[in-house]
């Protein structure tokens, strides 16, 4: 217990308080399915459809892969240095390799993918590209600036290998080959550098390459020249070469025809059986592939592959690394990431049938329950008719899993417009759909709208209010009309550590109330929550009551009560110490705050002022020493002041006068 100094004052301390559209689209395509390959680069691609199986060389690593239809390894064959062209013979019963590092053409059993023969071409020769006709096996050989073609014959009891078959038209690097597809004594053979550009068309029925046309000396530089293929009828060769085209010649005479639209670095080309043509170009920022039905100049399909590396662009597709499934509808590609890695085997299941791009429009935002207009278009490199029946779904709070919303007929032009009534606030997602069909892969378009809701009115009472500690308040929230929810919550945050808890949550009465009575002992912020519906806004309301802190003040010793004027004292001898016994609501750190004044000069007058500190019962004594206050008179009072009692969790209250005196 602290004594106090009792003295008289000439200054008065004043103690001021302070109160704490969106458009959903189908993009160009991707691979239907895509695999690694343990490869670190591409020669060649071939498939065999007797077998089942993709044969891919590997000129780096010098080894030939096959594997499954799915891009699964089955087998691998090694010690194929620069091993590049490959070529089926006509039975299937062989797979030949032209491995340049070891100047020999390789046979292959494609069934056991095991070495069978190894023919010497002669050393220095290098051959590139292989075909088979007319018996023979043919090879394209030489470099950059000179390359011609030769054949091995296998009739005999020793191989014979026959070079400089047409030394005349000096093919630009070792030509590339391939084997007609309806005269099984005919092939093709092109230029493979940029120097200059030359075709031929070869008859090997004498046991000799007899060349029957070339492209015309005119026709210049196309570029590197990185693939060919005969259409099914023999009578046109597809290659693949630079300038955004894949170019037609004609066999008989290498005239030029039409060309397929395609992107710059022609890569690749395969034609199916059925004519239907697969032009490749090797465009990491564009589409790869292009598929053109038979008979059309506009690509029915186009497909981008992703990427799969480390740098920027698509994976781009490798040199002669594009073919048909024999006897079937898939398209398979072999792409390399731009930084060289992630060599993978990209299957297309459905690279003929169309695929439309569903577009759908809808306003941004609407008021629910309010109609919105929606629409959109179908595009498809072959057109839908009007008509066309789409399947339209709405995805909102109320049919989170969809509620079906029927068919809708496509109409001219490939457009579409309908109306519908949101019945749920929130996110509305319309899907429109086109099954699909023979000739046209099915195709779904999204567009989310932000259905408003109405706005919900709640209130809550008692907003700034001062009460006294330990005052009961009833608190009542009223909620306005809603569409199916008429649950309020009511939780109380009272200032200090103590957590924000929930009072009550209840439904409201048939007046829109609910009530809850609480005790208040600190500074609190209630809120008055709705949680909103599906058509009704969330809601929410606030009431900030101020408590005043708890307080009680009391002077003991004294030895008798005295009147002076219309006011009591408690007396007390100069020889004894009055004691204040206070008491404050107790919290952390919290102190008392005494204000003592004395009569002196016909007014009260400051005689201290001081902050004592509670235990932690929030109690706190303190006396007054008396010795020599005879004729003394003086009061005093207790309070707690918001933010300087040591917190702000309480509004400040100040106790009433205690008025003493003291005699001898």
């Amino acid at each position: 217990m602290r004594k106090r100094t009792l003295s008289a004052a000439t200054s008065f301390a004043v103690l001021v308080s302070s109160a704490a559209l969106v458009a959903g689209t189908a993009g160009q395509a991707a691979a239907d399915s895509s695999k690694a390959l343990p490869l670190s680069s591409v020669g060649d691609m071939l498939v065999d459809g007797v077998h089942r199986k993709i044969f891919i060389s590997d000129p780096y690593l010098g080894k030939v892969v096959a594997t499954d239809y799915t891009g699964t390894v089955l087998s691998t064959v090694t010690g194929l240095p620069g091993v590049t062209g490959l070529a089926l013979s006509p039975d299937s019963g062989s797979l030949y390799a032209a491995v340049p590092g070891a100047d020999v053409v390789v046979a292959l059993d494609p069934q056991s993918v095991t070495e069978q023969a190894r023919y010497a071409t002669g050393e220095g020769t290098d051959p590139q590209y292989v075909a088979a006709a007319g018996g023979r096996i043919w090879f394209g050989y030489g470099n950059g600036d000179h390359g011609d073609i030769g054949s091995v014959d296998t009739s005999g009891a020793e191989p014979v290998v026959t070079l400089a078959q047409d030394t005349e038209l000096n093919y630009s690097g070792a030509p590339r080959l391939v084997s007609s597809p309806t005269d099984p004594n005919a092939f093709a053979a092109m230029s493979s550098y940029y120097h200059r550009f030359l075709l031929g068309a070869y008859d090997v029925s004498t046991g000799t390459a007899t060349r029957t046309a070339r492209t015309s000396p005119d026709v210049g530089s196309v570029g590197m020249a990185n693939d060919l293929a005969y259409t099914p009828d023999g009578g046109r060769i597809v290659t693949a070469t630079a300038g955004n085209r894949h170019r037609v010649w004609r066999t008989t005479d290498m005239a030029e025809l039409a060309s397929y639209a395609s992107e710059y670095h022609g890569a690749a080309v395969a034609v199916a059986a059925d004519g239907t043509v697969a032009a490749g170009s090797d465009a990491p920022y564009n589409p790869d592939v292009f598929v053109y039905r038979p008979g059309e100049t506009k690509a029915v399909r186009q497909y981008d592959f992703p990427n799969t590396g480390v740098y920027s662009g698509g994976d781009g597709l490798q040199n002669s690394a594009l073919a048909w499934e024999p006897g079937g509808s898939r398209l398979f590609a072999v792409t390399s990431a731009s930084s060289g890695d992630s060599v993978r085997l990209q299957v297309l299941d459905t690279p003929t049938k169309s695929l439309p791009t569903v577009t759908v429009k809808v306003p941004a935002t609407v008021v629910v329950t309010k109609a919105v207009t929606v629409s959109g278009t179908v595009a498809a490199t072959l057109g839908l008719p009007a008509g066309t029946p789409l399947t339209v779904t709405r995805y909102d709070p109320e049919f989170p899993k969809g509620k079906a919303l029927g068919t809708r007929a496509l109409g001219a032009n490939g457009t579409f417009s309908f109306t519908d009534t949101p019945t749920a606030a929130g996110s509305a997602t319309y899907k429109v759909a086109y099954a699909g069909d023979a000739t046209h892969l099915g195709a779904s378009g999204t567009a989310v709208v932000k259905v408003t809701p109405f706005t919900t009115a709640l209130t809550l009472d008692q907003n700034r209010r001062t009460v006294n500690y330990g005052t009961n308040v009833t608190y009542t929230a009223t909620l306005g009309w809603t569409y199916r929810n008429r649950v309020v919550e009511i939780w109380s945050d009272p200032l200090g550590p103590e957590p924000k808890r929930l009072l009550k949550r209840g439904t409201v009465n048939s007046a829109g109330k609910l009530s809850v009575t609480v005790r208040m002992t600190r500074d609190s912020w209630v809120t008055a929550d709705f949680a909103a519906d599906t058509r009704s806004a969330r809601a929410h309301a606030g009431s900030t009551v101020y408590t005043r802190a708890g307080l009680t003040t009391a002077l003991s010793r004294h030895y008798k009560w005295s009147k002076i004027g219309t006011i009591w004292y408690q007396t007390y001898h100069q020889t004894s110490d009055p004691l204040v016994t206070a008491w404050h609501n107790p919290y952390p750190g919290r102190k008392t705050q005494y204000d003592l004044q004395v009569w002196y000069d016909g007014a009260w007058r400051s005689g201290g002022s001081d902050l004592i500190p509670l235990n932690s019962g929030g109690m706190v004594y303190f006396a007054f020493d008396g010795d020599g206050a005879a004729g003394i008179r003086a009061r005093v009072r207790t309070a707690y002041v918001d933010g300087t009692s040591g917190d702000n969790v309480n509004t400040t209250v100040y106790g009433a006068w205690k008025y003493f005196n003291f005699t001898r």
